[in-house]
């Protein structure tokens, strides 16, 4: 029996609710997740990709249908690689569409078997970004309740050292 295995890309720095729901309500979808961490050359990270890497099983707390791993290079070719044939790409507004479905477009023409899932994040995370979260944090605002604890704990953390 072939498994449905979605990979799910993105830089994850830190990892919020707003990820996590995306991540459990694609796993009423799929056998296997695999949360792939890119390496982003353009993003300067707060984390370094072990790090999120680490954040991310925290998060997760060893769900058996979840794992988590990093790129770097391209998407198609880490999909393939990993046998999988679908991407998961969560979706707050409208301005996220254009971007998406651009990057989408071109994965779709280096492999034609692979096809991305837009999951569009529920009503109560779709204001988080990892970037307006490390904003927040970095001025020692409270971003409980969007941030599991342990990211939380980081983030405070990080930003002692600053």
């Amino acid at each position: 029996m072939k498994k449905n295995i979605a990979v799910y890309p993105g830089s994850f720095d830190p990892i919020t609710y707003g990820h996590l729901d995306i991540l459990k309500r694609g796993l009423e979808l799929f056998d296997k997740i695999i949360v792939a961490v890119a390496y982003n050359v353009d993003k300067r990270a707060l984390f370094t990709v072990k790090e999120r890497m680490e954040l991310i099983r925290e998060s997760i707390k060893g769900n058996s249908h979840v794992e988590v791993d990093s790129f770097e290079g391209l998407l198609v070719d880490y999909v393939k690689k990993v046998n999988a044939r679908f991407v998961i790409r969560g979706l707050r507004a409208m301005s996220d569409f254009e971007n998406e479905f651009q990057m989408a477009s071109m994965n779709r023409n280096l492999n034609k078997d692979m096809d991305t899932i837009f999951m569009m994040t529920s009503k109560d995370y779709f204001f988080i970004s990892s970037r307006t979260i490390k904003e927040v944090a970095s001025f020692n605002g409270c971003v409980s309740g969007l941030v599991p604890e342990i990211v939380d704990k980081k983030l405070k953390e990080k930003f002692a050292k600053k």
